[in-house]
C-alpha cells in the first residue's frame, strides 16, 4: 500500500538527524516538523526517542489540530505548539526547536538579542525577539498551545512579519525557528546559534558595546534579500 506521507515523514527525518550533525540539539532535546500544505498535515519526531533510533517510518503524522493521523509512537510534547504555527502561518512548511547552548541562554536570560554585526544583518534587520514569559495560568493551561500563541503574540506585538522575522526565543524556554520547509527551519536554527554565540562573546569582549549602524544593516540586508540582491549566482533554467 502505497504511502501518501512518506515525503514528509523522509524530510523530518532528515531535518532532525540535521539538528544532532550540526550540535544543536542533546539526547531527545529537540525537533523539527515537515509539512504538506495539500494534505493538511505534517511528520514530526517522536516525543523521547533518541535520534540515533529515528527512522522515516517512526515520524508521526498529525493534522493541523494536532490529531494523530499516521504513527504508533506518541508524537513530540511539542506538537500541539507546531500545529497551531501551521494553522496561523500558512505559508510555512517546516519548524524546529531546539535548546541550543547560547540561543538558550539568551532565551533563560529574557532578553533580545542585539543586532551587533553584520553575520546578524545577513538575516534579518532588527534585534532576534524574545517572547515574554507565560502567565501562571497560561502554564498550568494548555502549555504547548499556549507556548505557540506567545510566539504568534510577541510578533504581533512588535509589528513584526514572520516571513521576515523566522527566528524566536521563548522567554525562559528556549528558541523556535521556522521556513518554508524543514530543511530552511533547521538552517535557521543553526543561524540563530552562532548569532546568539556571537552576540555572548561580543559581550565579553565590550560590555557596552554598540550596535550595528543602521546603513551597515540596510546595506548588508539588502544585498543577500532585496531588490537588486546580489549575493550567490544567478543560473539560466
Amino acid at each position: 500500500m502505497s504511502n501518501p506521507y512518506k515525503h514528509i515523514q523522509e524530510a523530518a527525518w532528515e531535518a532532525n538527524l540535521k539538528l544532532s550533525e550540526l550540535g544543536l540539539v542533546l539526547f531527545t532535546f529537540g525537533n523539527v516538523s515537515a509539512a504538506d500544505r495539500g494534505l493538511g498535515v505534517f511528520a514530526i519526531k517522536p516525543s523521547g526517542l533518541p535520534y540515533e533510533e529515528l527512522t522515516p517510518q517512526k515520524m508521526v503524522v498529525v493534522d493541523f489540530e494536532g490529531t494523530i493521523v499516521k504513527g504508533k509512537l506518541r508524537p513530540s510534547s511539542d506538537t500541539k505548539t507546531h500545529a497551531l504555527l501551521y494553522k496561523h502561518w500558512k505559508n510555512i512548511g517546516g519548524i524546529a526547536h531546539t535548546h541550543s547552548l547560547y540561543a538558550t541562554a539568551w532565551a533563560q536570560s529574557l532578553r533580545d538579542i542585539p543586532i551587533y554585526g553584520t553575520t546578524h544583518a545577513d538575516h534579518s534587520t532588527v534585534d532576534i525577539p524574545c517572547a515574554a514569559p507565560m502567565t501562571d495560568e497560561m502554564i498550568l493551561g494548555d502549555y504547548e498551545y499556549q507556548t505557540g500563541m506567545q510566539i504568534i503574540e510577541c510578533l504581533k506585538s512588535r509589528n513584526l512579519d514572520h516571513e521576515q522575522m523566522e527566528m524566536i526565543l521563548v522567554g525562559s524556554h528556549a528558541p523556535f525557528t521556522w521556513g518554508t520547509n524543514a530543511e530552511k527551519a533547521v538552517y535557521n536554527s543553526a543561524v540563530l546559534e552562532a548569532i546568539a554565540h556571537m552576540a555572548f562573546v561580543t559581550e565579553q569582549v565590550k560590555p557596552m558595546a554598540p550596535k550595528l549602524k543602521n546603513a551597515m544593516i540596510k546595506k548588508h540586508f539588502d544585498r543577500k534579500h532585496g531588490s537588486n540582491s546580489y549575493y550567490g549566482q544567478k543560473f539560466s533554467k
